[in-house]
C-alpha cells in the first residue's frame, strides 16, 4: 500500500515542497502527517479524507453533491444512523452503499447488514458531511407525518382531561413524541422560532429559518388541544386560561446541549397560537468579531464601549440581533474587577459572572423600578433590556451621566432616529446630547451558501435599479448570487450576517439634538463624519461575496 505522502503527490493535492515542510513540522510537533498538513492550511479536511480513502482503495463521496437515494435511507432506522454516524446513500448490485467517516468500524457495518438483510458497500465521507446529511435526510418530519396520519385515522376520542397530559411519563405517548419531534427538528434545522398555528381545518407548523418562515407540517384538527396543552405544561403555563396571552419558558437537551425556549401564547379565533423562540446559549458567548462588523464600524464602536461611562443604544426591528450584539459587548467589557448588572424582560441567556435581574411587573418590579434599585448596588456597567417609556429613559440617561456605562435597545429604523426618538419620549434634548455616546442600527441578512454561490457580472441596468455604488464607464463589478443545492435546502442561503450603521455622537450631533433638528439633518452630519449607512454596509458585504443585492434590498429600505 502506498504511503500517504505518495498518494497526496499522485493526486496533486500538495507540492513536494509543501510535503517536505509538513514532514519537518511533524517531526518537531508530533502527530500524523495528514493532520499536520490540515493544521498548516495546506490541505482541507475533505482533501485529507479523500486521500486516506484512496490510500486504502476505497471510494470517497461528497454528500453535498452526491445524489442520495431516499429509498435506501428507509432501509436503516434513523436511530442506528445517528448512533454510528453512517448513512445509506444508494443501492448498487443488490447491496447498500453506506457512507461512513470510519470505515474501520465493523460493528456499524455488521449492524446495518443485519437490520437491512442486505450486503453493505462502505464508502468514505468526512465526519461533518455525514452528520449534515443525516440531519438533512433522517428528518423528524417523516415520523411526525406518520403520527399525524395515525391521529387522522383514529376515531374521534371523547373529551379528554388535558390537565393529565402533564403527568404523562411515557415518552412514547403520541402527543409527547409529536411535540418532542417538533422541537428537535426545529433545532436541527437552525430555526430561530417555531410557530404552532390552529386553523379552521388543521394545525399548521412553521419554522423561521434565517429570518424567513417555512411551512413544515400540517396536522389534523383533532390534535390541536392536546398539542397546545402539552407545550403549555412543559412551559409551566396555566392550561385552563385560554382567553389572554401568556408567557413561559422550557428547556430541552439536544445532542448533549441544553437549549432554552421562550414560549408565548396568543388567543386567536381558531384556538391559541404558540410561538417558541429558540435560545441557543452558545450565542451568548460570542465575540464581537464574530458579528460580521467591518473594520471601519468595529473601530468606531470600540471607541464607545471602552469608555467608562455614557449610553450606547442598539436599534432595529424585532429579531434583528440586538440582544446578541449587547451580550457580545458585555463579554468584551466584563472583567472580575467590574460589576455588571442587567435588567431584562425576559432574561434570554444566562451569563456567568454577571448579575441578571428578571422584570416582574405583577410584583411591581418594572424596568424603571429595577433600574432605580440597581443603581444603589454599585454597578459599573448596566444593561437595560429595552427603553420603553419616559421614566425608564430618564433614569437610564441619568445613570449614563453619573459615571455608568449603560447599554440598551430602542426601536427605530436607523441610528440618527434614536436621538429624535428620545426627545419625543420627553427627555430634555441637552441631556440626550450629553449622555448618548453611540447608536448602532442593525439588520440581519441571509448569508450566501458557500457550497453553491456562483459569481456573475450584473448588467448596468441591474446596478442602477438597485442604486449599487457603481460609476457608469467603470468596469462592471463581479458579484455573487444564490443558486441552491442540497446543503442549503435549495434556498441558496445558509446562515445570517449583520449589517451595521454606527453613529458616534459628536459635538455637531449634540448641537443638532439641542436644536431639535430632524433625523435627516442628523443623518447628513453623521455621514459627513464617517458613518456608513445600513445600505452602504450591505454593499460592502455584497462586494465581498457574502450576500446578494436582492437580500440587501429585502432587509434595508
Amino acid at each position: 500500500m502506498k504511503q500517504l505522502g505518495e498518494v497526496l503527490l499522485d493526486e496533486g493535492l500538495v507540492t513536494e515542497a509543501q510535503l517536505l515542510a509538513a514532514i519537518d513540522q511533524q517531526s518537531s510537533l508530533g502527530g500524523s502527517l495528514g493532520r499536520t498538513l490540515v493544521e498548516l492550511g495546506m490541505l482541507s479536511e475533505s482533501q485529507l479524507v479523500r486521500a486516506l480513502a484512496a490510500q486504502v482503495g476505497m471510494e470517497f463521496v461528497d454528500l453535498d453533491e452526491y445524489a442520495v437515494d431516499r429509498s435506501a435511507i428507509g432501509l436503516v432506522p434513523a436511530a442506528l444512523c445517528r448512533r454510528y454516524s453512517v448513512l445509506p446513500v444508494g443501492m448498487r448490485d443488490g447491496a447498500i452503499v453506506l457512507a461512513t467517516a470510519d470505515p474501520g468500524n465493523v460493528v456499524a457495518v455488521d449492524d446495518v447488514r443485519t437490520v437491512s438483510r442486505m450486503p453493505v458497500i462502505p464508502v468514505v465521507a468526512t465526519y461533518d458531511n455525514v452528520l449534515r446529511a443525516i440531519d438533512r435526510f433522517c428528518r423528524a418530519d417523516d415520523e411526525m407525518e406518520g403520527l399525524s396520519s395515525a391521529f387522522e385515522d383514529a376515531a374521534p376520542a371523547p373529551e379528554m382531561d388535558l390537565s393529565r397530559l402533564g403527568g404523562l411519563v411515557d415518552d412514547d405517548a403520541p402527543i409527547v413524541r409529536f411535540v418532542n419531534l417538533l422541537v428537535t427538528q426545529a433545532i436541527t434545522d437552525r430555526a430561530s422560532d417555531i410557530h404552532i398555528e390552529p386553523n379552521e381545518h388543521d394545525l399548521r407548523v412553521r419554522y423561521r429559518i434565517d429570518g424567513v418562515l417555512h411551512e413544515t407540517q400540517r396536522s389534523p384538527k383533532n390534535i390541536i388541544g392536546a398539542v397546545i396543552s402539552r407545550v403549555k405544561i412543559m412551559s409551566d403555563i396555566d392550561i385552563a386560561e385560554k382567553r389572554k396571552p401568556q408567557d413561559g419558558r422550557m428547556s430541552v437537551v439536544h445532542q448533549g446541549r441544553k437549549i432554552d425556549l421562550r414560549v408565548a401564547t396568543l388567543p386567536t379565533v381558531w384556538g391559541e397560537k404558540i410561538v417558541m423562540r429558540i435560545l441557543d446559549n452558545s450565542t451568548a458567548s460570542l465575540d464581537l468579531r464574530d458579528l460580521s462588523f467591518l473594520e471601519h464600524n468595529y473601530t468606531r464602536y470600540r471607541e464607545s464601549y471602552t469608555k467608562p461611562y455614557g449610553m450606547i443604544l442598539v436599534t432595529g426591528p424585532t429579531g434583528s440581533g440586538k440582544s446578541t450584539t449587547l451580550y457580545a459587548t458585555l463579554n468584551a467589557v466584563s472583567k472580575p474587577e467590574i460589576n455588571v448588572i442587567t435588567v431584562e424582560d425576559p432574561v434570554e441567556y444566562r451569563l456567568p459572572g454577571i448579575n441578571q435581574v428578571q422584570v416582574n411587573p405583577k410584583a411591581g418590579l418594572t424596568f424603571a423600578a429595577a433600574l432605580r434599585s440597581i443603581l444603589r448596588s454599585d454597578p459599573d456597567v448596566v444593561l437595560l433590556g429595552e427603553i420603553r417609556d419616559h421614566e425608564t429613559a430618564q433614569i437610564a440617561i441619568e445613570a449614563a451621566l453619573t459615571g455608568h456605562l449603560v447599554l440598551s435597545t430602542l426601536h427605530t429604523n436607523d441610528a440618527p432616529s434614536a436621538v429624535t426618538r428620545l426627545t419625543e419620549m420627553g427627555i430634555e434634548p441637552f441631556l440626550v446630547g450629553s449622555a448618548l455616546d453611540c447608536v448602532v442600527a442593525q439588520r440581519l441578512a441571509r448569508r450566501l451558501c458557500s457550497k453553491c454561490k456562483e459569481p456573475y457580472t450584473p448588467t448596468p441596468q441591474e446596478l442602477e435599479a438597485a442604486q449599487f455604488p457603481w460609476v457608469p464607464g467603470e468596469p462592471l463589478p463581479e458579484l455573487v448570487r444564490p443558486r441552491g443545492c442540497t446543503a442549503c435546502s435549495r434556498t441558496g442561503y445558509k446562515g445570517r450576517l449583520a449589517l451595521h450603521e454606527v453613529m458616534n455622537v459628536t459635538e455637531d450631533i449634540e448641537r443638532h439634538a439641542v436644536g431639535h433638528s430632524s433625523s435627516a439633518d442628523i443623518a447628513a452630519t453623521a455621514v459627513k463624519q464617517g458613518m456608513r449607512t445600513l445600505r452602504e454596509d450591505g454593499w460592502y458585504k455584497v462586494a465581498s461575496g457574502d450576500t446578494s443585492i436582492e437580500e440587501i434590498l429585502r432587509v434595508v429600505a
